[in-house]
């Protein structure tokens, strides 16, 4: 969030919260410091006698520029995913420590960002590691392996309603209501999503969510957390590369091959189904995606160079109409079009 739209201070219920699950005496000592970049939730860092935490509460009303709505319930799937990821690979989420589901809040761990820099901060200031995308890759796809047909996370994570207000709505409907001419088929990749249940998606795997962690990336902002369509995550964090290298045009190679890598290390993960299916629907969803950013509910804060948009329409519009039945296919399409060759593979 920027300063402008932080709160002044937290809420009493902040406060009540800290001392109820005995994560603060009473009386103690409490400072209290937003976090920047969230549309979705107030985020607190709480810093405490010899210790840091980090406590956050879902909002009704997105802070962004259009009537942006969801339900705060998302707060509990957030952090019910997060225990999932915590079972499954325990330095890949900040520890965890409490949790309100009725007031829409939970605490974790406080990660000092000197030993975990955003990677979003990363990679727009041009420091593009390949191998940071691959670990990205094989966590996401290890994840989705884990919870392929598994009954009771389809049962828990059936979050059908809070995905297509955070998602669906704002990204592919919204997009299709602006551009009526690919209206169809923006409506029918939403309805193959919307549809698709086959492992528990994160919703948000964006460079702004993720930490490059000593052990490795570690995933934050599951609020969008649903049993679906496990395309969509590597769609989603693919996307972000490709718009990232618009903005950071020295290392429009590296951002290219990390997005190759990171597919071809999440692929290596599929199990649950043949790999060239989820390879498909990641590739045609992924220039729905890159549109949206430009003319969806959310769009992206760094484009702001009116070519870089023109130059996202023409190569997503094209990509929508002609599919592309690989991500390699769509990268290709993508590097033509900025004149920058992709790079290909893995890293010998």
């Amino acid at each position: 969030m920027s300063p402008a739209s932080a709160p002044a201070g937290p809420d009493p219920l902040l406060t009540d919260f800290l001392t109820a699950h005995e994560l603060a005496r009473p009386g103690e000592a409490a400072h209290w410091t937003p976090l920047a970049g969230g549309v979705s939730s107030d985020l607190w860092r709480v810093d405490l006698p010899g210790r840091s935490l980090c406590v956050k509460r879902a909002l009704a009303r997105l802070r962004v520029a259009a009537d942006w709505e969801a339900p705060v319930s998302r707060n509990a799937y957030e952090w019910a995913w997060m225990r999932f990821a915590a079972r499954c690979r325990p330095d890949s989420v900040p520890e965890l420590l409490a949790h309100d589901p009725e007031a829409g809040v939970f605490a974790m761990a406080y990660l000092p960002p000197d030993r975990y820099p955003i990677w979003k901060a990363q990679l727009l200031g041009g420091e593009v590691e390949v191998a940071t995308a691959a670990a990205v890759g094989e966590l996401l796809g290890t994840l989705h392996a884990t919870s392929a047909g598994d009954a009771a996370v389809a049962t828990e994570f059936a979050t059908d309603d809070n995905f297509h207000a955070l998602r669906i709505e704002p990204y592919l409907l919204a997009t299709a209501a602006a551009h009526p001419d690919l209206g169809d088929i923006l409506q029918g990749l939403a309805d193959r999503t919307a549809t698709t249940h086959l492992a528990l998606v994160h919703g948000d795997v964006s460079p702004k969510n993720i930490l490059v962690g000593p052990a490795g990336p570690v995933l934050l902002d599951a609020e969008c957390a649903w049993y679906g369509d496990p395309a969509f995550d590597l769609a989603f964090c693919v996307n972000h590369l490709l718009l990232k290298s618009l903005v950071v045009p020295g290392r429009r190679r590296e951002l290219l091959q990390s997005a190759r890598v990171l597919t071809e290390m999440y692929l290596r993960c599929v199990d649950w189904e043949p790999r060239s299916a989820a390879e498909e629907r990641a590739a045609t969803l992924l220039p729905a995606l890159l549109l949206a950013r430009v003319d969806g509910k959310s769009p992206v804060e760094y484009l702001t160079d009116d070519r870089h948009r023109l130059l996202v329409r023409t190569v997503a519009s094209a990509l929508l109409r002609a599919p592309a039945l690989t991500v390699a296919d769509t990268l290709d399409a993508w590097g033509a079009a900025l004149g920058a060759p992709t790079g290909s593979g893995l890293p010998r």
